[in-house]
């Protein structure tokens, strides 16, 4: 087929709606795949994505249609997921497209992550269709949804199809549309082989599987390539294309997206955004790759049982062949033994790794409370970067620590912008301009530090509009505050693994819960056990776990009362001499319970 009739294209839009069931609609309409085949979410192979309803991983298909005009298209599809934590994918697979298709639901209308999606498919300058889906909704407002695309994404409203993945409806006119309006890919005839890596899979027969898409030259069987990230070279074993599910054929040819496998062995030695060319003849530069991703929220993993630390390393390593936001370096602490700092893109992305690496490959892992990459500027005006409290040099020596700030959209119905300013000013945060987008919903622009969003900032949105409101982030830099490590002391000795930074204003009542916690999780001793949180020498909060009293006046019955009191008086010395060299061993669960509930 001709590249002239190849059209590569994706979906994005806001979380839910719609982008893998009408993905699913267009493989049935062009019968990609037959009547048996037929499922729901038949495109998100996850059973993560099937249970919670959301794409994690983005994935390739190809469908052939026969237009209206006679010709047969070939159509490369890829589904992306909604969610920000997962942006970096959507940024990964617009990188292989020409076009987008911009689904905008039309009884919710345009989104915070509707905006943010758009603007990486105009950084990758694609040409976008607007497809207004759920039109069959008894709330749907179309009229309200064009006005929108106009206003607020500047895109024609006329080239806007109305449609409903969910009854099949306006399917057709969506390839149509796909067919007349995305240029098909260029090919620069120049005789050098190059294909872009734009994802990769560990199957543990076959090796490494890496998902190309095709821009210049052909890769057949047999055929020796080269990786021009590492100068690696292999032989193609194995190629083809997704038809969802992989189906071999004799060659990839320019504009084609498909998989390709080449007895590689390890993973690291497929660096997503890498160029693949050919050994004999090799293309004098690589293709422009993604830009590099850094994860912005750290946090401990560690085995529960400290025999499983070796299964926990191979279980991360091949966690992060296909997730490159996805990093992770080896650590120990004191109190949980062996494990590993991992680095993530955000909360969601966090819990998705977790209860991938329970489900997948059968860990029991405990995770710390998540932090932040804190920059330092010590008083000798070197600077260093720490993500761990237990590295924080003393408070004497520290000049400034600047924490990363983000952008946050934040897209709500007008009714609730006061509680949500409430809000924002509680995490420390300034709202810096409001938009209003139409008579019902305005935009907040807000400035907040990424360490204040990372745990409950999403949730507390979602309850206060009443799961109305939306938000999407950026980063936005570094800033300089008021913060301090604040350690956590057990009968007088510091526990390194419930150290944190935070601000000032907010140490004491993050001091009072922690002590608070550990007192309900901290088992009795024969002795008063103070737990107190302290920012330097100063003791900010204070609780007491009080002592175990054995009744050493049980055998004494009758008989003088001095005899009762000798032995309460023996057992008051025994207890101050306790007092002065007892330890308290903190059990592994007290720590589990606390990092649990961070």
């Amino acid at each position: 087929m001709p590249i002239s009739r190849t059209r590569n294209f994706s979906i994005i839009a806001h979380i839910d709606h719609g982008k893998t069931t009408l993905s699913d609609r267009l493989l049935e309409f062009t019968k990609t795949i037959s009547d048996r085949e037929k499922q729901d979410q038949l495109l998100d192979a996850m059973d993560l994505e099937r249970e919670r309803g959301i794409t994690i991983k983005a994935h390739p298909v190809t469908m052939n249609y026969k237009a209206k005009d006679g010709h047969v298209y070939k159509l490369n599809l890829l589904d992306t997921p909604g969610h920000v934590d997962f942006s970096y994918e959507v940024s990964r697979s617009l990188a292989a497209c020409e076009g987008a298709l911009l689904l905008v639901d039309a009884s919710q209308g345009v989104e915070a992550q509707t905006v943010a999606n758009l603007n990486l498919a105009m950084q990758q300058n694609l040409h976008v269709i607007p497809v207004i889906n759920k039109i069959d909704l008894p709330s749907a407002d179309v009229e309200k949804c064009k006005r929108q695309l106009e206003d607020i994404l500047q895109l024609p409203a006329d080239e806007a199809v109305p449609a409903s993945a969910k009854m099949g409806i306006g399917i057709q006119d969506i390839l149509e549309a796909v067919v007349r309006l995305i240029p098909p890919p260029k090919d620069p005839h120049d005789g050098y082989l190059r294909a872009s890596v734009f994802d990769s899979v560990f199957d543990a027969y076959r090796g490494v599987v890496s998902y190309v898409r095709v821009v210049s030259g052909n890769i057949v069987r047999g055929q020796k390539i080269r990786m021009m990230s590492t100068g690696l070279d292999y032989e193609v074993k194995d190629l083809g294309i997704f038809r969802p599910k992989m189906t071999s054929s004799e060659h990839l040819q320019p504009g084609d997206v498909g998989y390709l496998i080449a007895n590689v062995k390890s993973t690291a030695d497929v660096k997503i955004g890498d160029t693949i060319t050919e050994s004999r003849k090799p293309a004098p530069e690589p293709l422009p790759g993604f830009k590099e991703i850094h994860p912005l929220v750290f946090s401990g993993i560690y085995p529960v049982s400290t025999d499983d630390f070796e299964s926990l390393k191979a279980a991360v390593g091949k966690l992060q062949i296909n997730d490159s936001a996805f990093t992770f370096m080896a650590e120990s602490s004191a109190a949980l033994g062996f494990g590993f700092r991992c680095g993530f893109l955000g909360l969601l992305h966090m819990e998705i790794v977790q209860e991938r690496l329970r489900r997948e490959f059968q860990m029991d892992v405990i995770s710390t409370y998540p932090s932040v990459i804190y920059q330092v500027r010590k008083t000798d005006g070197t600077e260093m970067e720490v993500d761990n409290p237990t590295f924080l040099p003393a408070a004497q020596e520290i000049d400034e620590i600047r924490e990363p700030i983000v952008k946050v959209f934040i897209m709500i119905p007008n009714e609730y912008i006061g509680d949500i300013m409430q809000l924002v000013m509680d995490k420390r945060g300034t709202v810096e301009t409001t938009e209003t987008l139409d008579d019902r919903r305005v935009m907040l622009h807000t400035v907040l530090p990424l360490n204040e969003i990372l745990v409950d900032f999403n949730d507390k949105l979602k309850s206060l509009t009443r799961g109305y409101g939306s938000m999407d982030y950026e980063h936005a830099g570094y800033r300089a505050d008021d913060l301090v490590k604040m350690d956590i002391l057990i009968a007088g000795e510091s526990v390194d693994a419930f150290s944190c930074i935070v601000h000032r204003a907010k140490a004491e009542s993050r001091g009072r819960q922690l002590c608070i916690k550990l007192k309900d999780v901290i088992p009795q001793q024969l002795f008063v056990v103070a737990i107190q949180a302290a920012i330097g020498g100063k003791i900010i909060a204070r609780e007491s776990i009080s002592a175990l009293r054995k009744d050493v006046t049980a055998k004494c019955y009758g008989g003088d009362i001095t005899r009762k009191r000798k032995l309460l008086e023996k057992q008051k010395e025994g207890k101050k001499k306790m007092k002065a060299i007892g330890r308290v061993n903190i059990p592994q669960e007290a720590f589990i319970e606390v990092l649990k509930n961070g």
